[in-house]
């Protein structure tokens, strides 16, 4: 029969695994591809470092909420780099280009995305009503002269 380990020695081997620095706590063993800690949880359940650092010194994280790293560092297991949030908090904090076109303020051609000059596309991508006018503009321009 496999050992049975105390709370105290799984919580020991899990902090083990970190070096704890002057700000972020680096986890040192598996990650995932895009850096963040794996480790098992009673020998069995693979859960992300993180989260479980997180609620060892906060609590279980409730359910549909993420966990954000506001040090941006997705291998800190530091609990205090950490907040819960909403999965669309946590994207939007992020730098991907969901993230990066939400900050947009103006189009690629200086006009302002405001709710008054944008319409969304099936994408829910956001379009700017200036630039769809010039460009319907152009077009009846072009047929005009193509019936000429």
């Amino acid at each position: 029969m496999p050992r049975r380990y105390t709370p105290e020695e799984r919580e020991a081997a899990f902090w083990a695994k970190v070096e704890k620095g002057p700000e972020c706590w680096i986890w040192t063993a598996s990650k995932n591809g895009g850096g963040y800690g794996l480790c098992a949880v009673e020998g069995r359940r693979i859960m992300l470092a993180h989260r479980r650092a997180y609620e060892q010194k906060y609590g279980s994280i409730p359910k549909g909420m993420v966990t954000d790293h506001l040090c941006r560092n997705p291998a800190c297991v530091n609990p205090d780099h950490l907040e819960i949030v909403t999965d669309r908090v946590n994207i939007l904090r992020g730098n991907g280009l969901s993230a990066q076109r939400a900050k947009q303020t103006h189009c690629k051609h200086g006009h302002p995305l405001t709710p008054d000059n944008i319409y969304k596309v099936r994408t829910n991508e956001r379009k700017c009503k200036e630039c769809g006018r010039a460009r319907d503009k152009a077009r009846y321009e072009r047929s005009k002269q193509c019936q000429k």
